[in-house]
């Protein structure tokens, strides 16, 4: 299963970013590998807040037309939404304490988590998921792919 990252949901949206065409590429090559994707509430929510709202991009998305396009990813037949289990607490932190880091990276290590917990490999145009040990990920954008 592949989790994107909020990057991947907004470019792969954005006709206008440069990064459109991979993020596009890499969620339809999701959607269509048996595995499927596998959304993170956090990832979805921060679609929503980020797309629709004016002075982050010149034709933001109507609140109607961003749920509409959740409603799409959600309903595809290869699609899940990915819930803490039991272990995500304990995961949390160790991928925190193990990183050393706190604020802003907490939403990171969260979904990070998510990904583990269901062994996901999480997909983002975001290098700092790197500081997270026992995360299967792809750095998009470089042709690269990173595992720890």
């Amino acid at each position: 299963m592949r989790c994107p990252d909020v990057n991947v949901l907004l470019y792969a949206v954005n006709l206008d970013s440069p990064r459109h065409e991979d993020a596009r590429a890499w969620l339809e090559a999701s959607f269509s590998s048996p595995q499927g994707v596998g959304f993170a509430w956090a990832a979805l929510l921060g679609f929503l807040r980020l797309s629709t709202r004016s002075g982050i991009y010149a034709r933001p998305l109507s609140v109607d037309a961003a749920l509409s396009v959740i409603d799409a990813w959600l309903g595809h037949p290869r699609a899940s939404v990915l819930e803490p289990t039991e272990r995500h607490a304990g995961i949390l932190g160790r991928l925190l304490l193990g990183a050393g880091v706190g604020g802003n990276l907490v939403s990171d290590a969260h979904l990070a988590a998510l990904a583990i917990e269901h062994g996901a490999e999480l997909g983002t145009f975001d290098s700092d998921f790197g500081r997270f040990a026992g995360l299967r990920w792809t750095l998009l954008g470089r042709a690269k792919r990173k595992k720890r």
